[in-house]
């Protein structure tokens, strides 16, 4: 099984899968969340953040205009957001796929702006709109060790 689908019901659902994925989450991961505006990127990510120890005096905000911001917790957050991005060129001209292999924790979103950049070992969430506060996310584990992680989490 390479992929599955998760369906979060409502905003505390969203946490919780949030706070297991970082829970789970070991430095050098990446996390590339896909989807449309609205979709829950960001909280998913503020979730995330909370998972990781990230202090509540840090807000955590979507970096569109800053592209980067960067967290203390247990782990380094990462939170990348290339909306503003054109393509990988862009990404690798700012030199953002270095941190990529870094001990902390990147999460990305628009990740797809970044191409061939993105190491194969990525988690990669795929958010859609499901009703008013529900999602659906399609979990793509790459070639790392997530699926390995998240099977008994998710009753794989």
């Amino acid at each position: 099984m390479k992929s599955c689908t998760v369906h979060l019901a409502d905003l505390g659902e969203t946490a919780d899968f949030a706070r297991l994925l970082a829970k789970l989450a070991a430095p050098g991961d990446v996390i590339c969340l896909s989807g449309d505006l609205g979709a829950g990127k960001t909280a998913l990510t503020q979730e995330l953040a909370r998972g990781l120890g990230v202090p509540d005096s840090c807000y955590v905000t979507s970096p569109t205009f800053s592209i980067l911001q960067e967290y203390p917790g247990r782990m380094p957050l990462y939170h990348m957001d290339f909306y503003r991005l054109s393509d990988e060129t862009e990404v690798e001209d700012l030199g953002f796929e270095e941190f990529f292999y870094l001990s902390g924790l990147t999460v990305i979103e628009w990740s797809e702006r970044a191409g061939s950049l993105i190491p194969d070992t990525r988690l990669k969430l795929t958010m859609t709109i499901d009703g008013e506060e529900s999602r659906k996310v399609v979990v793509d584990f790459g070639t790392g060790s997530w699926e390995e992680r998240l099977r008994a989490e998710l009753n794989l």
